[in-house]
């Protein structure tokens, strides 16, 4: 009787903790998801935004041209270019050949807020452990019934990636944004 009163005591002690787990697990990929779907707006902000804080790259978001966009992404931190690429035509996307994580001084993806100037609190407690970062992608807007080579509108493919508390949990998120012609 005693046997069974132990292994049922130490089943429900490894259940517990089990459940423990699995919460802990469940908030960080729930803060790595909401610091990815505020890169998603900050993203957004760097391509259309509504006021124009200092450093803004507005005018590299022309919704009729791809003038300022790179073949495997624009990298290092000092490149107004930074995170700005050009789709791959065969092959590995770039969105998946670019180390979103990377946040070294050569990196090719942008850190949440380096030109909108949002600002986000990391590494402490329940916050992501280090800043969320994204790649924009142009992408060719071809009108139904229009051969490519008619059309000069482009929508832009956003990536990014967000961290929980510990660096570890990632989530990736991707969204499509179009900016209007007459923005």
């Amino acid at each position: 009787m005693l046997i069974v009163v132990l292994v049922l005591s130490i089943s429900v002690a490894t259940m517990s903790l089990q459940n423990e787990k699995s919460s802990r697990s469940d908030r960080d990929r729930q803060v790595a998801l909401n610091a990815a779907e505020a890169a998603l707006k900050d993203a957004e902000s760097d391509i259309d935004p509504q006021n124009t804080p200092a450093g803004t790259r507005k005018t590299f978001f022309d919704a009729t041209s791809n003038l300022y966009f790179e073949t495997g992404c624009a990298s290092g931190d000092s490149n107004p270019y930074q995170g700005m690429c050009l789709p791959t035509v065969v092959g590995i996307p770039v969105w998946q050949s670019v180390d979103l994580a990377d946040s070294g001084s050569s990196s090719k993806s942008v850190a949440f807020g380096k030109f909108t100037g949002q600002t986000m609190t990391t590494g402490k407690s329940s916050f992501p452990a280090k800043l969320p970062r994204y790649i924009i992608e142009v992408i060719p807007d071809i009108d139904p019934g229009k051969e490519a080579t008619e059309q000069t509108k482009y929508i832009y493919r956003i990536t990014v990636v967000g961290f929980g508390a510990n660096e570890q949990t990632q989530v990736v998120l991707q969204s499509y944004y179009r900016k209007s012609v007459s923005s």
